[in-house]
């Protein structure tokens, strides 16, 4: 009897395993327009689809192409449609008051960045393996619907109307070069000229090359800024000894050479040399152009643009669309010799 008895809670079990296996794979093959997945601290983030090298492999559904998006605040994965991301990229990276073209150039760039990540599979920056981006300016800065909500209130409606036709007119549009998408780089506002690539980064491409940009003096408050920094400072953060001041000036800074983007490519301080990018990010500069002056123990520092100074510039843009230019006409003047495809196609045969 007991045997008897012991066969049939183990046909219960057997039976209740099987309905919720086959619940489980019911649930997955349902794919909403969202999912939110959180990321339990200390331990291995959860897995939306992994690939066998253990990173994430793209997914497409009715929506399209979904990209899943590490929100570092919240320690979670929101899953949502390209388009939906790109209208989320535009509305954190660029002033809904900019002109619907140079939100429209903004919307191609931004959409042609996170399509080139997972084309390329590249997944560098990231801290967890089963997202493509996260939500800040390490890929592109992102903003969830709900965060626009709570931060535009009753500007909500009329603002995401404007996100949304800058989106809608350029839809699974993207910029290419030699028919492969380009590594869409843009920033806020440069010093009168943008910055070949292989002069702030290790690399150099065809598309990024240095353009003026006149438009940006006259739009941004970026464009000149000013901070005052420690003598103590100033050396703990360069890693320097010394500086050797006479009043106004430092007999051992120098800068050696200039970029083509006019921007400082070489600078000799206390006997160290430094590319313009290091002093820039030792010292949390707003530009690698910079002017300064010393005053007793401190140096005051004059910046002129804001960012790296590669690829589109967003008040730039915004410039030329005052002007009246196009989308069009705006992103193939920032990326030299680029072309406009759509992106189904490249996505299909990933």
């Amino acid at each position: 009897m007991k045997l008897k008895k012991k066969r049939v809670i183990n046909h219960r079990v057997i039976l209740w395993m099987a309905v919720c296996l086959s619940s489980m794979l019911c649930v997955t093959m349902i794919v909403p327009g969202m999912l939110v997945k959180k990321i339990p601290d200390g331990g291995a983030p959860l897995p939306i689809q992994v690939a066998k090298d253990g990173l994430f492999k793209e997914t497409i559904t009715e929506q399209g192409l979904m990209i899943p998006v590490y929100l570092t605040k919240k320690a979670t994965i929101e899953t949502v449609p390209l388009e939906q991301y790109v209208k989320g990229v535009l509305a954190a990276e660029m002033p809904v008051e900019f002109e619907l073209e140079a939100l429209k150039a903004q919307a191609m760039a931004a959409r042609t960045y996170v399509v080139r990540r997972v084309l390329e599979k590249d997944f560098s920056n990231m801290p967890v393996s089963d997202a493509l981006v996260t939500d800040t300016t390490a890929h592109q800065a992102y903003i969830t619907e709900q965060e626009l909500k709570d931060r535009w209130d009753k500007r909500y409606e009329t603002n995401m109307a404007k996100i949304d036709r800058a989106v809608n007119e350029t839809k699974d549009l993207i910029l290419t070069y030699e028919h492969k998408p380009i590594n869409a780089t843009f920033f806020s506002t440069s010093n009168g000229y943008t910055e070949n690539s292989e002069d702030y980064w290790p690399f150099k491409s065809p598309y990024l090359r240095s353009v003026p940009s006149p438009w940006d003096i006259k739009l941004s408050s970026r464009y000149q800024e000013t901070v005052d920094l420690s003598y103590k400072s100033m050396l703990q953060k360069l890693g320097v000894t010394s500086i050797a001041t006479t009043g106004t000036s430092a007999r051992n800074m120098k800068v050696l050479a200039w970029s083509t983007g006019h921007r400082i490519k070489t600078i000799s301080i206390g006997g160290k040399i430094f590319s313009g990018r290091e002093v820039r990010e030792k010292l949390g500069l707003a530009s690698s152009q910079f002017t300064w002056t010393w005053s007793g123990s401190k140096i005051t520092i004059t910046t002129y643009g804001y960012g790296h100074g590669v690829g589109l510039s967003q008040w730039g843009a915004n410039g030329m669309a005052k002007e009246g230019k196009t989308a069009e006409q705006i992103v193939t003047y920032y990326y030299t010799g680029i072309s406009i495809e759509k992106a189904t196609p490249f996505i299909q045969k990933s």
